[in-house]
């Protein structure tokens, strides 16, 4: 899901996600009976069972949270959309609007790359997929993030289209690695979910 990074005590920066897509990936691995845990940015969804839940709100948050974890597990997927930017400074108190109707310029600096992270503090045998969010340029910007972020594989998701983008129930998905790359189609995302953990599983065998 997304992730909130504070303006002041009433405003936020965030984006659109809705986190299905994740959590129909820790659905299907639970029910193929994996140990799964789920960090999940702030989603108006029931979390699947027996999964366990690790609830955060800011990147910094969710930052901490995975690599808390990160070692102790087989396969990772990153289907979060974490902010990369954050205000710098957080009022402490609501801003108000200015008397003389100027305009607010607001000072971001950069989050941590969650995925960066553990691309280069991945463990022998780790398996490690991301997903790519893009509006242009959606498989070489993808490919550039595999070989950049050291992942084995990465599900580059378009914004365009019929059936893609967030909050639907459907995604068009376009799996790659070094080997190959292989478009998935319109599936719902519990089928979507189903396909991925089965090219990760086929993988692993490599």
């Amino acid at each position: 899901g997304p992730t909130q990074e504070a303006i002041d005590p009433v405003r936020y920066i965030t984006n659109h996600s809705s986190g299905k897509m994740g959590y129909a990936l820790a659905k299907a691995a639970m029910l193929r009976g994996a140990d799964v845990t789920l960090v999940s940015g702030p989603c108006a969804i029931e979390p699947p069972p027996f999964v366990k839940l690790v609830p955060v709100v800011t990147a910094k948050e969710m930052f901490d949270a995975v690599t808390s974890v990160s070692y102790e597990q087989d396969i990772i997927i990153k289907a979060a959309a974490v902010a990369d930017y954050r205000p710098k400074h957080i009022r402490g108190s609501k801003m108000k609007k200015t008397e003389d109707g100027s305009d607010l310029t607001l000072e971001l600096e950069r989050t941590d790359d969650i995925l960066a992270y553990l691309g280069a503090h991945k463990k022998q045998g780790q398996f490690l997929c991301g997903f790519a969010m893009e509006t242009e340029d959606l498989i070489a910007n993808a490919k550039r993030k595999l070989e950049k972020k050291r992942l084995d594989m990465i599900a580059a998701n378009s914004l365009r289209g019929e059936g893609a983008g967030f909050g639907g129930n459907t995604n068009v998905v376009t799996v790659i690695t070094k080997e190959k790359e292989v478009s998935l189609g319109k599936m719902t995302k519990e089928e979507t979910a189903a396909e991925l953990l089965t090219m990760i599983a086929e993988a692993r065998k490599v």
